[in-house]
């Protein structure tokens, strides 16, 4: 036996030496020698690209390598091959290696950027991406879909990449379970560094999605272990699991907006993840649909979200259900996992006519429970029978609705040496996640070699620059870099030119007086892809203007920006919008999307037109023009048109926004020109989150609020409405009583006549 396996040894060392002997490797400048390279490739032979920008490169690597001797693909230096334009890679055959390439500054031709495949029957096997680079490399048209990602074959391994700022529709990273050549996979999707991806406001913004409803009855083992999603803000799901038998392990959901979402398919495995939401908005945790699935020793910190993105959440399915639509849930198993100040945990989500099956033959045992605020965070919204609970433990939280298999007690928490939460008292560290979790951190992920910036530049964080004169003011902000202030002396600005914004500009007065700016185009600022603008403490007038209609103070591009924008206003004065009709303040193009539009203590008056026009989204997709728009503290008077148009449409529920918030701010005779369409002061229409709080209402136009999908959580309380019809809410799709919550408003005509 002994000899035997000296033999073996023998004869495997003389093979590999042999592989390396006649190892090729083949050092490559442009397209030609690199197809001329590939089409000699045999095993333990590589393909090195020069350093340097390749500019439409699009790269088929096909060979048939081994375990032993895999080909390779790699850039002379890690970081210094810059793929751009319209510049992709797809691969197929076996044991195929690639690393250190950037793409950046372009897009994919194809559907995918990187493909694990080169047709549909030549897939990559036993094949892996390791040390890639893709940074916001996206089509310009914002609503066409791409993957970066498309993984195809069988055992394939993603690792060590780095995937920065997807921001046109299309999952970041798929998995293809097409044919039964992808399925039963086993692929390793492991320590990458998923970072930065903006809200899209559509469905479609997924950073992972493993299979599709076609084939979520087959399984697909994909492992997905040791990755950080940084910021992942794409839509309601940023894992979405629609395949069975797959693991989703030691990973982290850094505030993170959305959910790991078990969509479709069965007897998935999610162990030992890290939720970190800090208090931010709309960060979520583990969403359970369909079958046999186990939910362990995960730890779920400071989550906000709600709804279908929890903090935790339990499906009711669809009785017999489509492949399409949500399954029962049954046998799911959740134990030992830590809840530590989440918000919400929704059971029996989503019941309504259709949505009927509830969850059976579950069990969530040993978890811990914990909110500081002593709020429980549980909501029932159908018959929970079937979820058995059994030896879990709370603090002492009010309105606890489960009174069964939960038990109260006092709870004293520290934090140990692996960064997380855990009782004192050892009898309570039995419950919830163990202390063993070793979270991943960002500094594990990725690339060593490329940096992990931050994704947007904060206002006022650059230099400032005093200017006086109004060709001063367009020359500093067309030679200003991002974070950089324009502060404007006292005095009158006549500006000639519209104002193009492609970076983060402040633009603000140097003292309390007001410098008062005209402009003679039809716009003042155009703000582009890379912008964002900041207003603070200037008047602004349209006397200047063209006696046309039309006119606009702000307006984004006209239509298909990619990146998203903000947009800030303090404490300045908006007057004399009226020489012709239809002037408005700032109207956006179609498919451009705001994060943020903040609007503070600012004076709107004499304005023909409409003040914020956010409504372009008009064919029904679930798409919206801005996510978040705050106007507090300002003074309209004598506005023609409506002050707020803001659209969502459709049914789709997989996005977080709008979010409308409009607080104490006096309102003189506003929406009531017989321009305005709307008829109404704010029209709102499919928006999910409107707070009206504490505004004077006088001769005004009424206030109208369309409820569309998605439960939208209104409130009007204590405003005034003085010769002003009281607000009208309608639901368009929900049978039954509205839920918005109208309270505490005082409704007076002329004739002191309440209503």
């Amino acid at each position: 036996m002994f000899s035997v396996s000296l033999k073996s040894v023998f004869v495997f060392g003389m093979l590999l030496a042999s592989y390396q002997l006649n190892a090729a490797s083949y050092k490559v400048s442009n397209q030609a020698e690199f197809n001329q390279a590939v089409n000699k490739l045999t095993a333990g032979d590589d393909i090195i690209l020069t350093d340097g920008v390749w500019q439409d490169f699009e790269m088929k690597f096909t060979g048939q390598g081994t375990k032993d001797a895999p080909i390779t693909l790699s850039a002379q230096t890690k970081g210094k091959v810059i793929l751009t334009g319209q510049s992709n890679l797809q691969m197929s055959g076996a044991y195929l290696q690639v690393s250190g390439l950037v793409f950046k500054d372009g897009y994919t031709p194809s559907n995918s950027v990187i493909s694990f495949r080169t047709a549909n029957d030549d897939l990559a096997n036993h094949s892996r991406v390791t040390e890639v680079v893709i940074d916001n490399f996206n089509n310009p048209d914002r609503h066409k879909s791409d993957f970066w990602v498309a993984l195809y074959g069988k055992h394939n391994r993603f690792d060590h990449n780095h995937l920065i700022g997807k921001r046109n529709k299309g999952v970041t990273l798929t998995v293809r379970l097409r044919s039964e050549a992808s399925q039963q996979n086993h692929h390793q999707i492991d320590h990458n560094y998923f970072g930065p991806r903006p809200t899209l406001g559509s469905n479609g913004g997924e950073t992972i999605r493993i299979g599709t409803s076609h084939y979520s009855m087959t399984d697909s083992y994909t492992v997905i272990e040791n990755n950080y999603f940084d910021r992942c803000d794409g839509e309601v799901e940023i894992i979405s699991i629609k395949a069975g038998r797959n693991i989703v392990r030691n990973n982290t959901f850094f505030e993170s907006r959305g959910t790991l979402t078990m969509r479709h398919g069965n007897g998935n495995n999610i162990d030992s993840n890290v939720f970190l939401g800090n208090g931010v908005d709309h960060t979520g945790g583990i969403r359970i649909i369909n079958r046999d699935q186990t939910i362990t020793n995960n730890y779920l910190e400071g989550l906000k979200g709600y709804r279908f993105g929890s903090g935790f959440t339990i499906m009711n399915g669809v009785p017999n259900s489509p492949l399409n639509r949500y399954h029962q849930v049954i046998n799911a198993k959740v134990n030992h996992n830590s809840f530590i100040d989440v918000d919400h945990i929704h059971l029996a989500a989503g019941s309504d006519k259709e949505r009927s099956a509830i969850p059976k033959d579950s069990t969530v045992n040993d978890n811990l429970f914990v909110n500081n605020n002593q709020q429980a965070p549980f909501s029932i919204f159908d018959d929970i029978s079937g979820i058995q609970f059994a030896n879990n433990l709370s603090n002492e939280l009010t309105n606890n609705q489960i009174s069964q298999g939960i038990k109260p007690t006092k709870i004293a928490l520290k934090r140990a040496a692996n960064g997380l939460l855990y009782p004192v008292n050892k009898v309570n560290a039995n419950y919830g996640a163990s202390k063993k979790i070793s979270p991943t951190l960002k500094d594990q992920t990725g690339v060593t070699w490329y940096p992990k910036n931050e994704p947007e530049t904060i206002f006022d964080s650059g230099k400032t620059h005093p200017v006086s004169t109004s060709n001063e003011l367009i020359k500093a902000i067309s030679n200003a870099n991002d974070g950089d202030i324009i502060s404007l002396q006292a005095g009158e600005y006549l500006i000639e030119k519209i104002i193009e914004i492609n970076n983060t500009i402040s633009v603000i007065a140097q003292s309390l007086q007001k410098p008062i700016i005209n402009f003679n185009r039809a716009s003042l600022f155009e703000i582009q892809n890379g912008g964002s603008l900041k207003l603070d403490g200037l008047a602004i007038t349209g006397i200047n203007s063209p006696d046309s209609s039309g006119n606009t103070v702000i307006r984004t591009r006209k239509s298909g920006m990619l990146t998203n924008y903000r947009f800030s206003m303090f404490n300045s004065d908006i007057s004399q919008l009226n020489i012709n009709h239809s002037f408005h303040f700032f109207d956006s193009g179609a498919r451009a999307f705001a994060n943020k539009i903040e609007i503070i203590n600012n004076r709107f008056s004499l304005i023909s037109g409409d003040l914020f026009r956010l409504n372009k989204e008009t064919d029904d997709r679930g798409i919206y023009n801005a996510e978040y728009l705050t106007i507090n503290n300002n003074q309209f008077n004598d506005i023609d048109g409506a002050l707020v148009k803001l659209y969502r449409g459709g049914t789709d529920e997989s996005t977080f926004g709008p979010h409308f918030s409009f607080n104490n701010n006096d309102l003189i005779n506003v929406g009531n020109s017989k321009r305005n369409k709307t008829k109404a002061s704010l029209y709102i229409h499919g928006v999910q989150v409107t707070d009206i709080n504490k505004n004077r209402f006088a001769n005004s136009a009424y206030i109208n609020i369309e409820h569309t999908t998605g439960e939208p959580i209104t409130q009007v309380t204590h405003n005034q409405f003085i010769d002003t019809e009281k607000p009208n809410v309608t639901e368009l799709y929900t049978v039954g009583e509205s839920t918005a919550k109208l309270t505490n408003n005082l409704v007076t005509l002329s004739d002191k006549k309440a209503l």
